[in-house]
């Protein structure tokens, strides 16, 4: 029997991963990266994603020697909340989507039978199928990008609840009146700890007239510090980007006390650009955990970076193809 392959593709809010696994999860073929250009609008994005699934393709034939009608499907992991059944991503502030039929627009772009899943889910399935939380039985998984996704995995089943919106952590209220999040509500542990909520609190920071390399680092205009240029300056010592890190440490210390209070797993695995930070918001946030949670959850559970740091949500994503298409994974 020829072998099969399945495209999967990671959307976020800011970046694009699609690539090519074979059936068995053997390995990861022809990864590619790109922008989402969220401002092109929906139908901008599924073309860019649709050209990005045929370079995956072509060049997985090329280096396998494969046909193209031996690739059965395409995954999708995109924020949400979202509509599995009908392939809807109903609301994905972060995108610009709205009531949008991703699942069948790009299907129809590639044809290929597709399926929709949460962005943050896939990546939690894709680190229990071949990463850092392989065979653990209970898992919760959390990415931190340019939001802050979960997924969790109860007895090795990925859970979804009763409309597809469990593992929405990022929305979790740590600070009943505290920022205001893109989604509306207020004190969202995303809107203090995401990627682009990291970079507004060093910005604030510096108004202070803190003395710190970080404008430095970015040519004089602050506007352009990222949450990467904030590690990169702990990483040298800068003392204001320090303090931003421990603090984005605390706030997530905070959140993930809370689910390991309610969920007792057995592993939390991190995920997305945060972890670049290292033990600088490992070490806090392990602290930080064990300050807040009962200890016989805290003793049971390891807080671990995700082992697949730039292709979980895409494996997830193929994943989530397979479980769905085969029921097996």
């Amino acid at each position: 029997m020829k072998e099969r392959y399945i495209v999967g593709v990671d959307l976020g809010g800011t970046n694009i991963v699609a690539g090519a696994m074979p059936f068995d999860g053997g390995r990861e073929y022809a990864i590619r990266t790109g922008l989402s250009k969220v401002a092109d609008g929906p139908n901008g994005v599924v073309a860019r994603i649709a050209a990005m699934v045929e370079e995956v393709i072509a060049q997985t034939t090329s280096e396998t020697g494969a046909s193209r009608d031996q690739f059965i499907g395409l995954g999708v992991g995109s924020p949400g909340p979202l509509n599995r059944d009908t392939g809807v991503v109903i609301s994905a502030h972060n995108l610009g989507f709205f009531d949008f039929p991703l699942r069948d627009e790009l299907s129809k772009a590639v044809n290929l039978p597709a399926t929709l899943d949460n962005d943050a889910r896939c990546a939690t399935l894709g680190e229990h199928w071949l990463g850092a939380a392989r065979g653990v039985r209970n898992v919760l998984g959390m990415t931190i990008g340019t939001g802050i996704g979960g997924g969790l995995i109860f007895d090795g089943h990925l859970y979804h609840g009763a409309s597809d919106v469990a593992g929405e952590i990022g929305h979790m209220t740590i600070d009943s009146t505290g920022r205001r999040c893109k989604c509306g509500n207020y004190g969202c542990l995303e809107a203090y700890a995401s990627g682009p909520a990291i970079a507004e609190r060093a910005r604030e920071a510096l108004e202070g007239n803190e003395d710190s390399i970080l404008p430095s680092l970015v040519g004089g205009d602050v506007t352009k510090i990222t949450a990467q240029v904030v590690y990169d300056a702990s990483k040298k010592g800068d003392v204001v980007a320090r303090e931003v890190v421990r603090d984005t440490a605390r706030f997530l210390g905070t959140g993930i006390s809370n689910l390991i209070n309610v969920f007792n797993p057995d592993m939390v695995v991190i995920a997305g650009g945060v972890t670049q930070a290292g033990d600088a918001l490992f070490e806090p946030l392990r602290a930080e955990v064990r300050r807040r949670a009962f200890k016989p959850a805290v003793d049971a559970c390891q807080i671990v970076p995700g082992a697949l740091p730039l292709s979980a949500g895409m494996v997830g994503a193929v994943a989530t193809f397979k479980q769905r298409t085969f029921g097996e994974l």
